[in-house]
């Protein structure tokens, strides 16, 4: 019996690419054998989520002010309840 044939190329193994700058930007980083993770930080406290019916031109004008108009109506509830 026959081996079958393969269509594939031998590749030599030290013929690897190039390390470019671009790759180790993407690389894990591992600190102390654990990975690290990238992003924003774990809050201390999390935050709840709810399902909130408002008015709709409450929810326009806070949208009006641009991106984050979530927390500022969770800073805007804080001050009206004392927090």
């Amino acid at each position: 019996m026959s081996k079958p044939v393969t269509t594939s190329t031998w590749t030599d193994p030290d013929d690897a690419p190039e390390l470019s700058d671009a790759w180790f930007r993407q690389a894990e980083q591992n600190e102390d054998g654990r990975l690290v993770k990238r992003g924003r930080p774990p809050l201390e406290t999390k935050k709840q989520l709810v399902s909130l019916r408002l008015d709709p031109d409450v929810i326009a004008r806070f949208k009006a002010d641009g991106p984050g108009w979530q927390a500022r109506i969770n800073e805007t509830l804080r001050k009206a309840v004392g927090l």
